[in-house]
């Protein structure tokens, strides 16, 4: 089939190079061979990716040489308190392992920057996030800490890394933290991911939409990008509900004629990670066996001439509340930490 780039995503451990990844074996193989060195680790329930890219590996994955780090929590839901505890525990973790070097008191000013159009709920994270800091910086007054939501180039007309930067020339922070709604190209990360990296950001990139970046190189001063995936688009949506449905079918098919399905006196629940999709070659054809990749592939080609459409979750605004009281919370401590 024809290429599509139907993958956009912002989030480096879904690029194509990353996704090959099968054993530790291959890890190091592919490490060696491309520059790109993954790690993973468990934190409770959080489930950590840290992906350090050199220069080598920057040409085969396409993401800029530096690390990201991606927490997720595939079983988080919108009023998981016990979870959003959890995931702002880590993220205070690696805030202050990549800003390090960073310290909090005067005359060390940190510019936080809050990305994204209010008026657009998955696009809000930023902006809401700004709220929330200054609400809390209102009862505890920290002026080394300087909040900005520039809003997008299609409300002002001009770049926000414009805006970014002439601000960092005049405030001239030892850091600038950067905060933004993420897309993915995967259903299962939405809304239940924070991508952390200190390789700045490109706005927009992740639905087609590229504006100039806010990085290290054109501010001159280290930029700490934190996203949250908000949407998706609508054909991986359905290909994934598709491969699903085969999945779910394979399963029963190999569970049909074992005793333990017979004897199970509640709710089936079938094993659809590990399902034979063989099984389901007879009723649907070769291309119910096809990888998710070839699916998604075969149903972006089908929607080619339509309208792209890009889905977010319908509890997006209490997704973002949390996280925008997450990120708050994180940052607020980290001020606290250094004091």
């Amino acid at each position: 089939m024809e290429q599509v780039n139907w993958g956009r995503t912002d989030l480096v451990d879904e690029t194509d190079e990353v996704l090959t990844y099968e054993s530790q074996q291959q890890k190091e193989r592919t490490a060696r061979q491309s520059g790109v060195l993954m790690e993973e680790l468990r934190e409770q329930r959080v489930e950590i990716t840290k992906v350090t890219v050199s220069k080598e590996g920057e040409q085969q994955i396409g993401k800029k040489q530096g690390t990201y780090i991606t927490l997720s929590i595939p079983t988080l839901y919108p009023s998981d308190t016990n979870g959003f505890t959890q995931l702002q525990q880590v993220l205070q973790k690696y805030i202050a392992m990549l800003l390090k070097d960073i310290h909090y008191q005067s005359p060390n000013k940190i510019l936080i920057v809050g990305l994204g159009n209010k008026t657009i709920t998955p696009d809000a994270i930023g902006p809401i996030a700004i709220d929330e800091l200054q609400s809390a910086f209102s009862e505890n007054p920290n002026e080394q800490f300087i909040m900005y939501a520039p809003g997008v180039t299609g409300q002002t007309g001009f770049e926000t890394s414009e805006f970014v930067k002439a601000l960092a020339e005049k405030i001239k922070p030892a850091a600038v933290i950067v905060i933004d709604a993420l897309a993915t190209r995967s259903s299962k990360r939405l809304c239940r991911t924070i991508q952390l990296t200190d390789t700045g950001i490109h706005p927009g990139s992740g639905v087609g939409n590229q504006r100039a970046e806010i990085s290290k190189e054109v501010l001159g001063i280290p930029v700490l990008a934190i996203g949250i995936p908000t949407v998706v688009e609508a054909t991986v949506l359905i290909a994934d509900a598709v491969d699903m449905v085969f999945r779910s079918i394979a399963a029963r098919i190999s569970e049909r004629e074992k005793p333990s399905g017979k004897l199970s006196v509640t709710g089936w629940r079938s094993d659809t990670q590990n399902a034979d999709l063989s099984l389901v070659k007879p009723i649907f054809g070769e291309w119910s066996t096809w990888s998710i990749d070839d699916k998604r592939q075969l149903f972006e080609e089908a929607f080619h001439a339509q309208e792209r459409f890009i889905v977010t979750p319908k509890e997006v605004d209490i997704w973002l509340m949390q996280y925008a009281l997450l990120i708050s919370n994180s940052l607020f401590h980290l001020t606290t930490a250094d004091s």
